[in-house]
């Protein structure tokens, strides 16, 4: 055979460049991604499809293998290492994206693996753009030992770094264990899918050995568990199609990064429309609840609003909206779910989105209807005082532009937390409905008139008596508007046009915190 035929059986540079790039493709191969379909699951790179704008991702380190030659790994080497990088375009706007590939190697983490994701978390934090992470992990991988955790430990530095600086999602779509649930843990926003994403520490295996406690992986760590009951989850969605939907919904109210405002959509609605329906929402009897989303839906953009955590601590209403095209941040007690009262949850809730979108210069507007924190021997031991203290930090650290509606009840400390003008909240508005006190008339009756009350001939007609007299005193909005912490009381069909007036006016507010490393927020 002469030297000439050897060049010609030689493949070409390029045919090398196609045949590496067809084997990273195919992942863990087709058995498995048949094996994942199987499961309910897409691949890593249907996900990727779904996510992005079509043609836009760019991936990254796509021929990177393992290092390990431990327990025959050197003979176990697929191009990707499970994991795929890259940045790409969402609604035109840049973002850097990895996906947890299951179908290599379980999805699990080793060191190169570990770096390929630290690689695109740098790039975010450069170029100021968000980073969202599509887990589908089996946790650490095993036969690499202490590298694949130093690698964790690598991924969750960055994130930390980033908090703040850039939004970061997290979509699980698959198992999340062990020291795998703590990056999703500390980004803005986890999402979950019914059925087959599950976070935890130690699964039912562990916890059986242990504790001796049967418990599925839905019931530990699934969806609805960590909807509902941890927090965990922001959004719990029924599918992967409509998980990563609302990625690419939730980005679109928020900026790129700290150093940008959230972006701004044409408003077909009129910024001057008033609503006669507002006008008789809340009801004139104290004690009937009514449905605070029936008001934030009627007030907002075309009536677009997007719930965070509808599912946990309903007693407060948190989530997204626009007023003018531009992101708002909604905060609002829910009289329609435990008379709207602030309990332990609904503080850390609030408090933790609070602090979202002062990160990212998204204006609070804060519905208020509170009757007071929620009392009780579980409240108090469970640290209702230091949780709501979250909440009340929150909102006096935040330097966003603070709009406060007062609807109806605005009772005691809770009055102060929920944005009052005492922590610093810069448009302060109430209905005529608005009651502001230190308690309910009942309360303050019964240890106001104590003697006259035990003196009384028929008490329970000075009891009634005197609670009229108090209600139309003091539950009423205008003692607060006599001192100024009031700033207008409006008729409720004028919240729209009153809101965005508020907010146009505080378009340019500059505040600043005095200068600190960092405050000592009671957690």
């Amino acid at each position: 055979m002469s030297a000439g035929d050897t060049e010609r059986k030689l493949p070409s540079a390029l045919e090398v460049l196609e045949e590496r790039e067809r084997q990273a493709l195919l992942g863990g191969g087709p058995e498995r991604q048949r094996r994942q379909h199987e499961a309910g699951k897409l691949t890593a790179r249907e996900r990727l499809e779904l996510l992005c704008d079509p043609g836009s991702f760019t991936e990254l380190d796509k021929f990177v293998t393992h290092r390990c030659a431990d327990f025959g790994m050197a003979e176990q080497k697929i191009l990707g290492d499970g994991v795929i990088t890259g940045h790409a375009l969402i609604d035109g706007r840049q973002v850097f994206v990895f996906a947890q590939d299951f179908t290599v190697f379980g999805g699990s983490v080793s060191g190169a693996y570990a770096t390929k994701i630290c690689k695109i978390m740098d790039l975010a934090l450069r170029v100021g753009a968000p980073i969202i992470g599509l887990n589908d992990s089996g946790g650490a991988r095993i036969q690499e030992g202490v590298e694949s955790l130093a690698g964790y430990a690598e991924i969750f530095t960055r994130n930390v770094l980033a908090s703040g600086v850039v939004p970061q999602i997290s979509a699980i779509l698959g198992p999340c264990a062990g020291g795998a649930v703590y990056s999703p843990a500390i980004t803005d926003f986890i999402l979950m899918v019914d059925g087959t994403s599950y976070m935890f520490i130690t699964g039912p295996e562990v916890v059986k050995a242990v504790t001796h406690e049967e418990v599925s992986k839905e019931e530990l760590g699934g969806a609805a568990t960590h909807a509902r009951i941890s927090g965990v989850a922001h959004l719990r969605a029924p599918d992967e199609r409509t998980c990563l939907q609302w990625v690419r919904e939730l980005l679109s109210y928020l900026p790129s990064n700290n150093a940008e405002d959230p972006p701004v959509v044409p408003c077909q609605d009129p910024p001057g429309r008033e609503d006669p329906a507002l006008d008789t929402l809340v009801p004139e009897e104290p004690t009937r609840s009514y449905d605070i989303k029936d008001i934030i839906r009627r007030v907002v953009d075309n009536g677009v609003f997007l719930e965070i955590q509808p599912e946990m601590a309903q007693n407060l209403v948190v989530g997204f909206a626009r007023l003018e095209g531009r992101t708002v941040g909604v905060v609002a007690n829910q009289p329609a779910v435990l008379a709207g009262v602030l309990d332990i949850d609904a503080s850390v809730k609030g408090a933790r989105f609070v602090r979202f979108c002062d990160c990212f210069n998204i204006p609070l507007v804060t519905l208020v209807d509170v009757p007071g924190f929620l009392p009780g021997k579980s409240q108090e031991h469970g640290g209702i005082i230091r949780h709501g203290a979250k909440l009340l930090y929150a909102y006096v650290e935040a330097t966003v532009p603070k709009v406060t509606l007062i609807t109806r009840k605005a009772y005691g400390g809770a009055y102060d937390v929920m944005a009052s003008k005492h922590v610093r909240a810069d448009i302060n508005l109430a209905y005529p409905t608005a009651e502001i006190a230190v308690m309910g008339p009942e309360g303050a009756v019964n240890i106001i008139y104590r003697e006259q009350l035990a003196r009384a001939a028929d008490p329970e007609a000075a009891r009634a008596a005197y609670v009229a007299e108090y209600r139309q005193r003091f539950a009423n909005p205008y003692a607060a508007a006599a001192l100024g912490y009031i700033d207008e009381v409006i008729r409720p069909r004028q919240t729209r046009p009153k809101l965005i007036s508020a907010l146009r006016m505080l378009r340019n507010k500059r505040q600043h915190n005095p200068p600190k490393k960092h405050g000592n927020i009671p957690l």
